[in-house]
């Protein structure tokens, strides 16, 4: 099969379309053959080997995809050869990829690959984030930082969802636009102006219940001094390259709740709650009211380009790799 491979750490150049073997499931794990991948950040740091963990060389870039069920491992039960699925896995860059059996899902009719393979991560990510981090209730003032990006823009597609009144931050005019389109009530441009102010100008001073933060850098105390007292701010990852340094004294006096997620264990360390997310999103998406914004697609051969795009921060919700070209993606 044809991957995108990153056989040195660094920019995106390093990445090379190599012929490797397909590889074979094990027990409890099904072969995808992929006909669209998303790019996620989390990818771009990956490749430059900053990311929070390390991956051995060489590696196939990617987590989020959707394709066809090709093969399955002994004592798989839920899915079948041929079943449409998306699916949580690292090595998506690649015409094949294994997947394990519980990090796959159906795709509901009527989803093209491209928009499963841009849904799953992201929303996901978004949805465990409000519902089980956050537990936000209606009526609830959310703040999103990076709202323009594929995981911003989810969080404040679900918290409009799940009723809560969302203010979307985030670096231009466009990002901004995008949110407003998911439905934020409020928007705040925290590159051309102050955060801290633009919050207290669109709601008053220290009125929020909720951060949902994938961004971190400078923003993160800031976003942190505006939550009400009790307030929850979650933190999702670092998509602003810097991990921030928050005063604690600033949580005590707020009787702050600070909490994180990581989308690739969280099912581990919490599986009932986990188990019951995926379950109400998974009725949610089905319903047709849950679409990501997908901002470019790129052919395989150009994913040093898909992850430039991403790295650059150009990218106003998703970027997708289409294995299969378009016109033969269902």
């Amino acid at each position: 099969m044809r991957a995108a491979r990153i056989h040195e750490l660094g920019s995106a150049e390093a990445v090379t379309i190599d012929t490797i073997e397909i590889p074979s499931p094990a027990a409890h794990e099904l072969l995808v053959s992929v006909e669209a991948a998303a790019v996620n950040f989390p990818d771009t740091l990956m490749i430059a080997g900053r990311y929070q963990t390390t991956t051995q060389l060489p590696f196939v870039p990617g987590h989020e995809c959707a394709g066809v069920v090709a093969a399955v491992g002994a004592d798989v039960t839920g899915f079948t050869v041929g079943e449409r699925v998306a699916a949580l896995a690292p090595g998506a860059f690649a015409e094949y990829v294994v997947v394990p059996e519980s990090s796959a899902i159906p795709v509901p009719i009527g989803v093209t690959s491209a928009e499963a393979s841009a849904t799953w991560v992201c929303h996901l990510t978004a949805y465990h984030a409000l519902r089980s981090i956050a537990q936000i209730e209606p009526g609830d003032l959310v703040l999103v930082l990076g709202a323009g990006g594929g995981l911003g823009l989810a969080a404040v597609e679900l918290a409009v969802a799940l009723g809560a009144t969302v203010i979307a931050a985030a670096s231009n005019i466009e990002k901004l636009n995008a949110a407003r389109d998911r439905g934020a009530r409020h928007a705040v441009d925290y590159v051309g102006g102050d955060l801290r102010e633009g919050i207290r100008a669109a709601v008053g001073p220290g009125a929020l219940q909720v951060v949902i933060d994938p961004v971190g850098g400078p923003w993160a105390e800031p976003a942190l001094r505006e939550l009400a007292w009790g307030g929850r701010y979650v933190t999702l990852g670092y998509a602003s390259g810097e991990i921030p340094s928050i005063p604690l004294n600033l949580v005590l006096l707020k009787g702050a709740i600070v909490k994180g997620l990581e989308i690739r264990t969280f099912a581990q360390h919490d599986p009932k709650r986990a188990a019951r997310d995926r379950a109400e999103f998974t009725e949610l998406w089905s319903t047709g009211r849950i679409r990501p914004s997908i901002h470019a697609r790129y052919p395989l051969d150009d994913t040093a380009a898909a992850l430039t795009a991403v790295a650059s921060r150009r990218s106003v919700g998703k970027t997708i790799i289409e294995v299969i070209p378009s016109e033969t993606v269902k």
